[in-house]
């Protein structure tokens, strides 16, 4: 068994990248009766906790086989992966940077190219290429691992994908031919832009100055029913049409046709100012379309598309990475121009959401960039009915160490208008002082209601019941309860009976202490030492004889449950594995927080295989004496009550001058 840190050369890296799309075209003509779609006897895994633990677990409702991740980890260069977003220099093994996670002025920020894991020594960030596009964009871990997969060419096998491959291959050639219509639909609005006053001089009037509307690929649609056809062609041609209308960028009418029988197509954009809606990895997949006068609609946004839904997407999301982690907040406001305005008022930490209300996936896009939300809404009725709904997305997903506040304006002002009249110091004190999420909520169940009355209480009280039962239990949810038991004039004990939070019958109705669970020991500094060179270097776990696990591995000591289960996965391991992919393997367990700390040990040092080999026989030589060493306390107890026979001090002799010769290697 040998771990190999070893990378593909760049060429064959470079040479796979640019095979990926002509692959993916070649699948679609092959016979797709020889395909063979994936089967359930791939080895399938959820994937791991987020890098930083900020966000909780990363979810996905279709799992991906670690034999895959292992296979992507042995395939990308996390130098050019992470190269891409930081400027890198050689530093010795390593490469240097500044750290784009937190702000400095000297470089603490390391990639390794021969472990594949960057590390920061300032903030303590860590983790594989994929860690990396998940903590930089926001991807999913999905996302994420489709990303670099795409890099070198392969397909990502899902359980729940059960098309042949010639089928997926044909499904991302068609939405490699959606992005790139997006793309040339983009850069034509772009130029239009530049030719057309009116629209120029709109721009202006809000505010914007060619370097926001650049940052922001604004751009403009002229007033044509057929203007992208100086891009694309005729849009009598199907095989034009076809994409373009899938897209959204055309309507095609279901009563009117052409002469030829064909049906009518248009352009669905027409004299509006563009603002291209982008994913998180920067992909234009929709666009926002506003007027520049008194029609309507105001906003026209792309419809439901393959690329595109607006449930689950944020304008200016990806434009604003970098603001939101310097800021430590995100401001969700309701138009496209609020965040554009904002952007050129100071606040590049805006977003939006695409005419709808606040979604459950909004909300977890959010929570991925940051720990600090705030929303604003306008102070008026519709409004407050806007906040409510985001108030419901969010419950969920609240947690202790996440703030959620929400901020209403005045009704006769939105963002831009409140920070060019009452500057940017006051709308900063706004949002310093926007409404806990505490308090909102609170003040959403009592609304209406006479708290005077027994009846109001009540109401108070019925309303609040689902929205507690939404909130995950914890300190947060403890405080909420005891304010509405305040004013209600009840206890937080029967508060907790009437909205039905206590699982336990046997606790409902009062704040009974969790039983005690027995505590896991955590790993001693001799264990520590001997997970990190397994973590590094697994192929040492041959080294362990049969005795020496049956001693090691016992239940009673401590740590014992740690080194047991990293001794089994290094067991495990069959060819190849560098030393990101074995730790997104490991990030997977119950003792993902252990290895955590272990990896972030392994990252700061380099030991050579040979010396790491001697220090790990000499620390299991160490740590075999301490089952001796309790056999020989038993021993003397039977001694010194006079049950010893003579074999039982023999023995004893024997573990007295073995474990002395143990304490003394290394």
């Amino acid at each position: 068994m040998k771990v190999c840190l070893a990378l593909l050369s760049p060429d064959i890296a470079h040479r796979n990248c640019l095979q990926s799309v002509a692959s993916a075209l070649q699948c679609i003509v092959r016979d797709r009766e020889s395909a063979v779609p994936v089967t359930p006897s791939n080895t399938i895994i959820s994937p791991p906790p987020a890098p930083d633990g900020r966000s909780g677990t990363r979810t996905t409702s279709r799992v991906i086989p670690q034999s895959f991740i292992q296979d992507l980890l042995n395939r990308v260069d996390i130098v050019d992966v992470v190269g891409k977003y930081v400027q890198l220099k050689k530093g010795g093994a390593n490469f240097m940077g500044l750290c784009p996670f937190h702000n400095e002025k000297s470089p603490s920020f390391t990639v390794s190219p021969t472990k594949q894991f960057y590390h920061c020594f300032g903030c303590g960030a860590h983790g594989s290429a994929i860690g990396f596009l998940m903590e930089y964009s926001g991807q999913s871990y999905p996302d994420a691992v489709r990303e670099l997969a795409q890099s070198v060419g392969l397909s990502v096998p899902e359980e729940r994908d059960r098309l042949p491959p010639a089928q997926r291959a044909e499904q991302q050639a068609r939405s490699l031919a959606l992005s790139e219509a997006m793309t040339r639909a983009t850069d034509f609005y772009r130029k239009q832009l530049r030719g057309a006053p009116q629209a120029v001089q709109y721009l202006k009037g809000r505010g914007l100055t060619g370097e926001i509307a650049a940052n922001f690929g604004l751009g403009y649609a002229p007033d044509d029913w057929q203007g992208l056809e100086a891009v694309f062609g005729s849009y009598r041609d199907d095989a034009i049409a076809g994409p373009l209308v899938e897209a959204g960028l055309l309507i095609e009418s279901s009563d009117k046709r052409d002469a030829d029988g064909k049906p009518r197509r248009y352009d669905r954009f027409r004299d509006r100012i563009m603002f291209p809606i982008r994913s998180t990895k920067g992909q234009v997949i929709g666009f926002g379309g506003r007027v520049m006068g008194q029609g309507e609609p105001k906003y026209l946004n792309s419809p439901e598309t393959p690329l595109f839904s607006k449930g689950t997407e944020l304008y200016g999301l990806f434009e604003a990475r970098h603001a939101i982690r310097e800021t430590g907040y995100v401001l969700v406001v309701e138009g496209y121009m609020d965040v554009v305005a904002l952007a050129q008022l100071g606040f590049a930490n805006a977003v939006a959401t695409l005419g709808t209300a606040c979604t459950a996936v909004h909300v977890q896009k959010l929570l991925r960039q940051t720990d600090a939300v705030v929303f604003s809404f306008d102070g008026d009725a519709a409004g407050r009915r806007a906040a409510r709904r985001a108030l419901e997305a969010c419950l969920p997903y609240i947690a202790d160490n996440k703030t959620i506040r929400f901020l209403f304006l005045p009704a006769e002002h939105d963002p831009d208008s409140y920070v060019r009249e009452q500057g940017t110091d006051a709308f900063a004190a706004q949002v310093r002082d926007a409404m806990p999420l505490s308090r909102f909520l609170l003040q959403v169940v009592a609304e209406g209601q006479d708290l005077r009355q027994p009846e109001g209480r009540a109401r108070a009280q019925y309303e609040a019941k689902p929205l507690l039962q939404a909130m995950p239990a914890g300190g947060l949810r403890l405080q909420i309860v005891r304010e509405l038991a305040d004013a209600t004039g009840t206890t937080p004990a029967e508060i907790e009976a009437v909205c039905g939070l206590a699982s336990d019958p046997a606790r409902v109705g009062r704040f009974a202490q969790p039983r005690p669970r027995a505590k896991r020991q955590a790993p001693t500094g001799l264990e520590q030492r001997v997970l990190q060179l397994l973590m590094c270097y697994p192929q040492l776990s041959a080294r362990l004889d049969a005795d020496s696990r049956v001693l090691l591995l016992e239940d009673e000591q401590a740590g014992a449950e740690v080194l047991t289960h990293l001794v089994s996965a290094c067991d495990e391991l069959r060819g190849e594995v560098n030393f990101a992919a074995f730790s997104e393997h490991l990030a997977q367990s119950p003792h993902a927080e252990v290895y955590a700390n272990v990896r972030a040990a392994v990252l700061r040092e380099e030991i050579e295989e040979e010396p790491a080999g001697q220090e790990f026989e000499a620390a299991i030589a160490k740590l075999l004496a301490e089952p001796l060493r309790r056999e020989l306390d038993g021993l003397q107890v039977a001694v010194i009550a006079g049950t010893a026979d003579e074999a039982a001090k023999s023995r004893m002799r024997w573990l007295v001058s073995e474990i002395n010769r143990r304490r003394q290697l290394g």
